[in-house]
C-alpha cells in the first residue's frame, strides 16, 4: 500500500442532488426479481453448470417464485443455445414466467439469439454496450456519438428481425444496459437511454426496462442512491420505464447499495442466490429478499426451505456457503457467547403465538426459512449457564430449575475447558448424566418404600453408604421428608431441603419423571440433584440421594 497521501486513487463525485428524497422513505413493497444466476452467476464458476445442472437449478428458481429468469448468452456458445432451446421445446417455462437472455449490439448476434427463442411465450431481450469514459477510451477508441449509434443500432436490429418471432405470438420486451453505469457521466447514461428510449417507442402497457448496473462497485451506497434517483427524476418517459438494478460486490456494500436504491425509486432487481457471480460477486437475492420479509414486506418468494435451495446450489455450482453467511449460513442462528445465550433462552421463552417476533440476538424465526432451532445455542468455554440449560431443554426435555443454571453451566465450562474445542449437544446430555443421574457414592439407592399412616409417612430405605449396606427407617409429612429423616439413621451429614421441581420427561405410557432438588449442607453450601424413574416418588428419592453424592463430591 502506498504512504499517505494516497494520490493513486480518486473517489468518484458527488452527485449533485440537493433535494434528494430517497433519505426520507422507507421501503413498503418488495421489488421485480430477477435471477441471474444461469448466467451471470454461471459464467463466473471455475466449472459452470452442465445443461442437466442449469435445468435443475431452473426448476428451483421457478419453485422459489421467480418471475423472470436470465437462462443464458445463446449466441455465445452452443451450450448456451442449447440450453435456450431445450427450455422451449420441452415445455419447461410456466407461462407466467419470462426468459431473459444477454446479448451485444451486433446484428449477427441478435439474430442467432432470436434464432434460440423460437416458440417461447415472454422474452425480455437485453441489449447492453459500455459506455463509461475508461471503457470508450481504452476499448472502442471512440466518442460518445458512436457509443450511442452502437446502442441505437442494435435496438433498431432487434426490432427489425424480432418482427416474426413477435407475429408468431411472443411477447418480446427490451431490456438495456448501459454497462458500467455508475461510472459513467449521468447526463451521458441520460442521453443515451433516452436515444435508446426513442428508437423502442415503450409505453405504459409496455415498459422498456433500463438496467443501470453497478458493473464494478466503486462509491459508497449513498452515491449508488443519489445516482438512481438522478436517473429516475430527469427520465422523460418514466411512466413508460422500468428502472432496474444489477449491484456487484466489490467494496462489499452490494446489498445496502440496492436497498438505497430502492428507496430511490428502482422498481427492479436483478442478482443471484447467495451473490454468487465475477470477482467478489452479484447481488445476493436471499438476503435482500428476507431482509424485506423481517421488515414485514411480502416478498413473492418461496423461501421457506432454505437448506434445500442451499443444497442444490452447493451442488451445481460447486461453490460453498460461507458459515457465516446471512440467513443461510450454518452458524448464522448460532450464539457462543453466554450473555447472548442468556438473553436468547429469556427473550424466546416468552414469545406467544400471533405477536410479533421479538427474540434477542434472532432477527428471524428459523422455521420461517426451514432452519433448526437446534443449532441456535451451542456450547463452548465462552458459553453461560443459560445456553446449558437451553441444550438440556430443546434437545432432550430436563426443565432445569433456575437456580440451578450455575451449578451445570459451571460443570460443563470446565469439561469445554479442558477439551478446548465446542461441546456437541450428546456430550453435554452425558456430563449432566454423570454429575447428576449416575452419580453413586459415596451413597447409592437399593430400594425405597413407604408406608402412609394418616398424614404421616414411613419410609424404609435400603442405602449403600461408602460400600456398606444400611437399612435405615424414617417418618415425616412426606416421602422425601421421611427419606431425609431416614438419612440420619446411615450417618449422612444433616441437611436441609430447599427447592423441589418435578415434570414429565416424554409422554405417554412409557414417560418418565426427572425431579430436580436443592440442598443446603450444614456448612451453608447449597448442591442440586437430580433423579429420574417412571415412578415420581422414586425419581425424588433419586435426586436427593443425587444432591447428597454431590455435596460429599
Amino acid at each position: 500500500m502506498t504512504h499517505p497521501p494516497v494520490s493513486k486513487y480518486t473517489p468518484l463525485p458527488p452527485v449533485p442532488l440537493p433535494q434528494r428524497q430517497w433519505p426520507n422513505r422507507t421501503l413498503t413493497r418488495a421489488p421485480i426479481w430477477c435471477s441471474v444466476d444461469l448466467r451471470d452467476g454461471n459464467q463466473a464458476l471455475a466449472q459452470p453448470m452442465s445443461v442437466d445442472e442449469k435445468l435443475e437449478y431452473f426448476e428451483m428458481l421457478v419453485k422459489i417464485g421467480f418471475k423472470e429468469i436470465e437462462v443464458g448468452f445463446p449466441s455465445a456458445s452452443q451450450i448456451e443455445f442449447d440450453f435456450c432451446r431445450r427450455l422451449i421445446e420441452e415445455n419447461r417455462i410456466p407461462s407466467d414466467v419470462s426468459i431473459q437472455i444477454l446479448c451485444q449490439c451486433r446484428e449477427d448476434l441478435i439474430i442467432r439469439s432470436l434464432e434460440a427463442l423460437q416458440g417461447a411465450r415472454n422474452v425480455i431481450f437485453h441489449l447492453y454496450n459500455s459506455t463509461s469514459p475508461a471503457q470508450r477510451r481504452y476499448v472502442f477508441n471512440t466518442g460518445k456519438s458512436e457509443i450511442i449509434r452502437i446502442a441505437t443500432q442494435g435496438i433498431e436490429w432487434l426490432r427489425q428481425h424480432s418482427a416474426d418471432l413477435v407475429a408468431g405470438g411472443t411477447r418480446l420486451r427490451l431490456e438495456y444496459s448501459p454497462e458500467s453505469f455508475t461510472s459513467t457521466e449521468l447526463e451521458f447514461s441520460l442521453q443515451i437511454c433516452e436515444a435508446v428510449t426513442d428508437v423502442w417507442c415503450p409505453s405504459p402497457q409496455n415498459k422498456i426496462i433500463l438496467n443501470l448496473p453497478a458493473t464494478v462497485e466503486y462509491a459508497t451506497p449513498n452515491v449508488h442512491a443519489d445516482q438512481i434517483e438522478w436517473m429516475c427524476t430527469h427520465l422523460s418517459r418514466r411512466d413508460s420505464t422500468l428502472i432496474s438494478l444489477h449491484t456487484h460486490n466489490d467494496r462489499g456494500t452490494g446489498i445496502a447499495a440496492t436497498e438505497l436504491a430502492l428507496l430511490a425509486g428502482a422498481d427492479r432487481v436483478e442478482g443471484t442466490l447467495f451473490g454468487n457471480g465475477e470477482r467478489t460477486g452479484n447481488l445476493d437475492l436471499v438476503t435482500v429478499a428476507l431482509n424485506l420479509y423481517t421488515h414485514g414486506i411480502a416478498t413473492g418468494l418461496d423461501l421457506s426451505d432454505l437448506p434445500r435451495i442451499r443444497e442444490v446450489y452447493e451442488r451445481t455450482t460447486r461453490m460453498d456457503v460461507h458459515a457465516r453467511h446471512p440467513y443461510a449460513g450454518d452458524l448464522v442462528f448460532t450464539a457462543f457467547s453466554g450473555s447472548h445465550q442468556d438473553a436468547i433462552k429469556k427473550s424466546w421463552d416468552r414469545q406467544t403465538p400471533g405477536t410479533p417476533w421479538d427474540v434477542l440476538y434472532i432477527p428471524i424465526d428459523p422455521a420461517d426459512i426451514g432452519r433448526s432451532y437446534k443449532a441456535i445455542i451451542r456450547i463452548n468455554s465462552q458459553s453461560g449457564k443459560g445456553g446449558v440449560a437451553y441444550i438440556l431443554e430443546h434437545e432432550f426435555g430436563f426443565q432445569l430449575p433456575k437456580l440451578m443454571h450455575k451449578e451445570i453451566g459451571r460443570t460443563i465450562n470446565d469439561l469445554a475447558d479442558s477439551t478446548g474445542r465446542e461441546l456437541t449437544p450428546q456430550e453435554i446430555h452425558d456430563a449432566f448424566f454423570r454429575d447428576y443421574i449416575e452419580r453413586s457414592t459415596p451413597v447409592a439407592l437399593a430400594d425405597f418404600r413407604t408406608i402412609e399412616r394418616g398424614s404421616q409417612v414411613t419410609c424404609q430405605a435400603d442405602l449403600i453408604v461408602n460400600g456398606a449396606r444400611r437399612i435405615v427407617n424414617g417418618t415425616g409429612n412426606g416421602p422425601i421428608d421421611a427419606f431425609v429423616q431416614a438419612t440420619r439413621e446411615a450417618g449422612i451429614p444433616k441437611f436441609e431441603l430447599l427447592n423441589y421441581s418435578e415434570h414429565s420427561l416424554g409422554s405417554g405410557a412409557e414417560a418418565r419423571a426427572v425431579s430436580y432438588i436443592q440442598i443446603k449442607t450444614g456448612s451453608g453450601h447449597t448442591y442440586f440433584g437430580a433423579g429420574i424413574d417412571t415412578n415420581i416418588e422414586l425419581a425424588s428419592i433419586k435426586a436427593v440421594v443425587s444432591a447428597i453424592n454431590r455435596s460429599a463430591a
